[in-house]
């Protein structure tokens, strides 16, 4: 199973901080790859699930079942795993923690291989890319933007 993660430390309180992770309506502005919300059952993020699409180049459709605080069983038409977000307090700011692990679906003699010098890599940079951008927005909101 491969691994990747994320963190940035962003301003205010953690309410503000989670509020702004779990705001679907504001997904496009820093989620990468991200298009629509397909479903949200209501009890999404506490427990339930969202399905949504990725742009053309993305994942393709993703289901998120939440499983516990912050973790959420991923599935999407090439991977399946666990993300885990966490916000740790500190004084004025939250670190926001994205951690990750999947499995590909598809196997082959040459998936390790594949893994480690192609995907790893893709999803690492997705994920650093959507967490940058999720800290820009949340440094926004903060400055009263």
């Amino acid at each position: 199973m491969g691994t990747v993660s994320a963190a940035a430390v962003v301003p205010g309180p953690l309410e503000d901080a989670r509020a702004l992770w779990f705001d679907t309506r504001r997904w496009p502005t820093f989620v990468d790859g991200f298009r629509t919300v397909v479903r949200v059952d209501s009890e999404w993020p506490a427990s339930g699930s969202i399905v949504w699409d990725s742009t053309p180049h993305g994942s393709g459709r993703t289901v998120e079942r939440v499983t516990g605080p912050g973790i959420a069983e991923i599935e999407s038409e090439r991977l399946r795993g666990t993300q885990t977000v966490t916000f740790e307090p500190g004084g004025d700011e939250v670190r926001v923690i994205v951690h990750l692990e999947y499995a590909l679906k598809e196997r082959n003699p040459l998936t390790p291989l594949i893994d480690r010098l192609f995907v790893r890599r893709a999803l690492r940079d997705a994920l650093v890319r959507t967490v940058r951008r999720y800290a820009a927005e949340r440094t926004a909101d903060a400055a009263g933007y």
